[in-house]
Order: structure tokens, then C-alpha cells, then sequence
């Protein structure tokens, strides 16, 4: 079946199989930022946004992004410039690996479009269930109040 979605600011048409996994869709488009962790929305390398809502592509069939729009960490950048929580991240030291970084990335955006001013333990929420081995949390944190201070009108 053919579905069609709005994929970080761009009009798509897919042609989807019977039970196909969002993940692994997105994955032979092109969008390696979302990435196969532990295939059961536990770990959230898999985090997108869907309607501006994160949510984990490994729990998703393709066919339920049907007139949805999507947004992966490819979406967030201005061109070739990081925007306002991209280089938060990087200035508070927040990305190691990487693996973790673009789930965490879209579960911050998703708090951050929510809510401007967000409370460290309103981060903490935001981010609970993506896993990462390398930082711990606490730069992670920081990079998201860091990009909600810059964010201020």
C-alpha cells in the first residue's frame, strides 16, 4: 500500500509492505539518525517525532504514519547550521557516541515546543526512557536548559 506523510518538512509518498515496521522504513530512506536499539520502545534510539509528539518508530507499522507528519533529527537542522538544541548539545558537551543523541535530541524538541521553560525535573520526564551509556545524564540535562535559555523571546 502507498502511504503519505510530511518527513521533516517535505511531501512524501511511500510504498509501505503489510506489517512493516516504521523503524525499519525510515531506515531504507535514508534517515540513519533514527536508529535500531532494542526494537521494543524501551532504549528510544528510535525516537521521532509524529505530529510533534515523540514517539518510538520500532513500535510503530508504517502504515499508521499514513498522513502524519514526521520529523527526525535530519529535519532539525537550519541547512548546514545546528539549530538552537543541536549546539546546546554540542556546547554543553552532552554527545559522546552519538547513538543516543538524536532520540534524545527529538524527545527535548517535543518538551521543548510544549513548554519554554521547562523545570529540571520536567527534562528528566521528557527524557526518561531514552538510554544513554556514555554521559550519564546530567550534560544531557544541561543542554536542554541551556537550549531553553537561548530559546527565550
Amino acid at each position: 500500500m502507498d502511504i503519505h506523510v510530511t518527513i521533516n518538512g517535505r511531501s512524501q509518498t511511500w510504498r509501505v509492505g503489510p506489517g512493516e515496521i516504521l523503524l525499519d522504513l525510515l531506515r531504507k530512506r535514508g534517515f540513519t539518525s533514527v536508529k535500531t536499539g532494542c526494537g521494543q520502545g524501551d532504549c528510544g534510539a528510535c525516537t521521532i517525532l509524529v505530529d510533534g509528539v515523540a514517539m518510538r518508530a520500532c513500535l510503530l507499522v508504517a502504515g499508521q504514519a499514513e498522513g502524519r507528519e514526521l520529523t527526525t533529527a535530519e529535519g532539525l537542522a537550519l541547512g548546514a547550521e545546528p539549530n538552537v538544541l543541536q549546539q546546546a548539545f554540542v556546547d554543553s558537551g552532552a554527545v559522546q557516541c552519538g547513538f543516543c543523541t538524536p532520540g534524545m535530541l527529538l524527545s527535548a524538541k517535543g518538551l521543548l515546543d510544549e513548554q519554554r521553560a521547562p523545570s529540571a525535573e520536567e527534562i528528566k520526564e521528557a527524557l526518561d526512557g531514552n538510554l544513554c551509556r556514555c554521559t550519564g545524564y546530567k550534560k544531557i540535562i544541561e543542554a536542554v536548559e541551556l537550549a531553553a535559555e537561548r530559546m527565550k523571546p
